[in-house]
């Protein structure tokens, strides 16, 4: 199938190393004008970041050099290229963690004409020291359990449907019946299960030990009334394995070869109309598109997994997409970095890529009404607080790759049977003021525990 087969060519490309990814630009590229290596740590935007920079090497003369961290190596590929004499001129950064980390490489950018395109809501989540700004954010993102209404709708006709239609589906209990129920008869509703392999893979398991792990975070961090504590118990984990659990259960996979389903498998599996539900962000959409999912049947529900007052909220939001400079590049090539960033923001092509191939609501006051992004599952999330009224997740700061290591290494043990499910709760919990404590004592800074409203 046309579907089955870009997946798969996806996936190649995903496996791929940074350096396999790197590309040249143009042939009419004119180093003496500078140039641009971009260390891109989004595989879902290898090719259309691609295309950017061919289109922008032939209107400037400028060479782009495209390279992309392969799935699960970002911190490492980070430091590694960071440290090279002629490491990259610009790279994405996400989180928290990785702006302490890596904050003796960002250049300040508060006075550069790509940050001050930026709109105020924009400029509010770049990473800052005071009145000093070291990073450009260029998309909200959202995330929560991608479904298609279509399979949904027709499953909600059935006899044995406990829902009427899709916009039934309005809490966790309600949500597990309809996949527990839609498992039972997926031969008769022609699927191969109700919910996506939640593959743990290196490829696949942040969406589990990063997006959802959040989820439970922001719950206890809502009792706190804080938007970081070191004093996090996992008080609301069993909710978090009741949703696991049912996703095991009622997935295509055996439990026994999770650990080895990849983010390819598991979107393959959405894309083609194998599955009714796919946890992801809205990013997603770019290996969903032109497959066998129709836009009108994209929908996306919150993370429902039973936590007390998840009636009152959608998905969950995330401002992790940043750009940042390398300090330590020239000027010429510090210049040709936000010269391209501005143009990427500004420029007819390059609105019309971040809006409308990769699907980013980009935050800047350069994108009109008709320059929004053509991406349902961004539609799809807006809808639950701009017309349900609903309040957004807000995504917690997180300590890294190793605290998601902890949580997805027993994860799998706990899947295949191996493992206990204390040893994720630990992973969770038990390390989290741990890596924090060793957070400020390399880098002296925590998040910032503000007030959650």
């Amino acid at each position: 199938m046309k579907s089955a087969q870009k997946v798969i060519a996806t996936a190649a490309v995903l496996a791929m190393s940074v350096a396999a990814l790197s590309a040249c630009g143009s042939d009419t590229a004119d180093d003496s004008k500078g140039k641009v290596y971009f260390l891109n740590t989004k595989p879902e935007i290898v090719d259309q970041l691609q295309e950017l920079a061919d289109a922008y090497t032939d209107e400037t003369g400028v060479s782009v050099d495209i390279q992309t961290a392969a799935s699960g190596t970002n911190n490492q590929t980070l430091t590694s290229e960071l440290s090279k004499s002629d490491g990259p001129t610009m790279f994405n950064l996400a989180g928290f963690d990785q702006y302490a980390k890596f904050k003796d490489y960002l250049e300040p950018v508060q006075d550069s004409e790509a940050y001050q395109l930026l709109t105020d809501e924009g400029k509010s989540y770049a990473y800052k020291d005071g009145d000093t700004a070291y990073t450009i954010p260029y998309a909200a993102e959202w995330y929560g359990i991608i479904y298609n209404k279509k399979i949904v709708n027709e499953y909600a006709k059935k006899s044995y449907a406990v829902i009427k239609s899709a916009d039934d589906i309005t809490s966790w209990d309600v949500l597990k019946k309809v996949m527990n129920s839609m498992q039972e008869h997926k031969d008769d509703i022609g699927l191969e299960g109700a919910v996506s392999t939640p593959g743990l893979d290196a490829s696949d398991n942040y969406r589990f030990s990063s997006h959802m792990a959040r989820i439970p975070l922001f719950y206890e961090l809502k009792d706190l009334g804080v938007t970081f504590s070191l004093d996090i118990t996992g008080k609301y984990m069993d909710n978090y394995k009741d949703l696991w659990d049912t996703m095991v259960k009622d997935s295509p996979t055996e439990p026994s070869l999770i650990g080895s389903g990849t983010y390819e498998d598991s979107t393959a599996e959405f894309s083609t109309g194998a599955v009714a539900f796919y946890p992801n962000g809205v990013w997603a959409y770019s290996q969903i598109k032109d497959n066998d999912v129709a836009d009108e049947d994209l929908g996306m529900l919150p993370y429902y997994m039973g936590n007390p007052g998840e009636e009152d909220y959608g998905p969950a939001a995330v401002y992790d997409a940043n750009w940042a400079i390398n300090k330590n590049a020239s000027e010429a090539d510090k210049k040709a970095s936000l010269d391209f960033i501005k143009w990427m923001v500004s420029s007819d092509t390059g609105k019309n890529a971040l809006a409308k191939e990769m699907g980013f609501a980009a935050p800047f006051t350069t994108f009109g009404d008709d320059d929004q992004p053509a991406n349902p599952l961004v539609a799809a999330a807006k809808e639950w607080s701009e017309s349900k009224g609903k309040k957004t997740v807000y995504t917690a700061s997180i300590p890294g790759q190793q605290w998601m290591d902890n949580i997805a290494n027993p994860l799998v043990e706990y899947t295949q049977g191996t493992g206990d499910w204390d040893a994720v709760v630990e992973g969770f919990a038990g390390t989290w003021k741990t890596l924090w404590d060793a957070y400020k004592d390399s880098t002296g800074m925590l998040p910032p525990a503000d007030p959650l409203s």
